[in-house]
């Protein structure tokens, strides 16, 4: 087993918690995990990303190479497009839909989903709009991980106990909010794949 994931978004929107999850979730599976992230600008708005590298075998970089890429993970549509080149053929795209606006020429939503249908594994949806519907606005990040959890081979009750570790202090109304979330995210994406 062996599964690289590239994670995207921008700062505030919880990335890196997403990584921190599928790592305890990993180690609880007694997989090898790396984990290289970059902070380009880690306060509210900058660009955040992490290579995750998971594996039943020991992993020797934490670096993910162009073209190996299993899964982007992306909560900023078009930060998901700029690692496209490290995702391999085969790769799938889980990414929300809405923009977060960081810079003057953000390209028009019309081109970022152009560029998405050129690919034939994606799920891409209003991460923001479920969060708000099914838990909390807040929670976004834990319906995109529940979104890209069919894709991810570790036991999805792993992955609900890694929001137990990682929200447990917060109080079991927090951690439950987020297990909510984080369903609702697995279930669409269960159901696109079977549309």
């Amino acid at each position: 087993m062996k599964t690289d994931i590239i994670l995207a978004g921008v700062g505030g929107q919880g990335i890196l918690s997403i990584a921190t999850i599928l790592g305890a979730a990993a180690l609880k599976e007694d997989l090898f995990i790396k984990q290289a992230e970059v902070h380009g600008m880690s306060q509210r708005g900058g660009d955040v990303q992490s290579n995750l590298r998971i594996s039943s075998s020991p992993i020797a970089s934490d670096l993910i190479p162009l073209g190996k890429a299993d899964l982007i993970i992306s909560l900023e549509p078009m930060e998901a497009l700029r690692y496209l080149p490290w995702l391999a053929a085969d790769g799938w795209i889980v990414t929300n839909t809405i923009p977060f606006v960081n810079i003057p020429n953000y390209p028009e939503m019309e081109v970022i989903k152009a560029e998405f249908a050129n690919h034939k594994n994606v799920v891409a949806f209003d991460c923001d709009a479920l969060a708000k519907e099914v838990a909390s606005p807040r929670t976004a990040n834990m319906v995109l991980l529940g979104a890209a959890s069919p894709f991810i081979e570790i036991e999805s009750e792993k992955i609900e106990d890694g929001i137990r570790t990682v929200f447990g202090a917060k109080g079991e109304e927090i951690v439950e909010m987020n297990i909510k979330a984080y369903r609702a995210g697995r279930k669409l994406a269960e159901e696109s794949a079977k549309a």
